[in-house]
């Protein structure tokens, strides 16, 4: 039996509670995420995606409702062991790099291991294996305004494995990305979650980068609509799934417009 990494327990969040004019961001969700799933979270803009990622993930918390990550109820943990939790399971990857260009691209990678105290010659080795792995090597001593966005990505991608997390949590990974550099990414993402069981948390608003996932949450208005399980399917016809339940929400719209 796969075992729960993520768990979501009747989960909403508020923004301005107590103000004149409160904004439900997420409504009462509750979710189960196993160890080695790679899940992509999809919506409408405004939808809620990307609250859902950060309050599932320690960026924020719920306003109600109870977020677990492994076993441990996040609002339960002191701002020291949520920051320790961060540090040893999770490695965030976003759309816009967050990468320090006063830094080489090799000092980059390095951050969280030089914030953890690990020593030099562990911290070389280290940067060294995930370099290799996602062919960066050549730019160690580059600075990251010197390197194209897809190598930028890279790199990005590289400091979030560098802890060797249990969970990539992925904000629009490919949104900057031209598409062959965007589905090198994903292929990268698919080959650590299937050979190394790494779990995968990814928003997107592409159907194509979505149907490298195994599982589809489509959120809408603050709730859960639909959840897809690509299971035996081919990614052919995943996708087609994937591009059908944007199409119907999409015709919805229109029918309620023309009411």
């Amino acid at each position: 039996m796969s075992k729960e990494i993520i768990k979501a327990e009747h989960v909403s969040k508020i923004y301005g509670l107590g103000s004149k004019h409160p904004y439900q961001a997420l409504n009462d969700i509750t979710l189960t995420i196993n160890e080695g799933e790679f899940v992509c979270i999809m919506g409408p803009s405004g939808a809620g995606k990307s609250t859902l990622l950060n309050v599932l993930t320690t960026i924020d918390f719920p306003t109600k409702g109870k977020v677990f990550i492994d076993g441990e109820e996040v609002r339960t943990l002191s701002s020291h062991q949520v920051g320790l939790l961060r540090y040893e399971r999770l490695g965030f990857i976003f759309q816009n790099f967050n990468l320090l260009d006063a830094l080489t691209v090799k000092e980059n990678i390095a951050v969280p291991l030089s914030l953890a105290s690990v020593n030099r010659q562990e911290i070389d080795e280290r940067i060294i294996s995930i370099a290799s792995k996602l062919n960066i090597e050549k730019l160690l001593e580059k600075y990251p305004y010197e390197c194209s966005g897809g190598q930028r990505q890279r790199i990005a991608i590289a400091r979030a494995l560098i802890n060797h997390p249990k969970i990539i949590v992925a904000d629009e990974p490919t949104g900057n990305l031209d598409s062959a550099n965007s589905h090198e990414v994903l292929d990268f993402f698919s080959k650590l979650n299937i050979e190394e069981g790494v779990t995968v948390l990814m928003v997107t608003h592409d159907p194509l980068i979505a149907s490298y996932s195994s599982k589809l949450l489509y959120i809408k208005d603050g709730m859960i609509e639909h959840t897809i399980h690509k299971e035996a399917l081919e990614q052919k016809d995943y996708f087609y799934r994937i591009v059908d339940i944007n199409s119907n929400e999409a015709q919805s719209y229109f029918m309620k417009e023309a009411q």
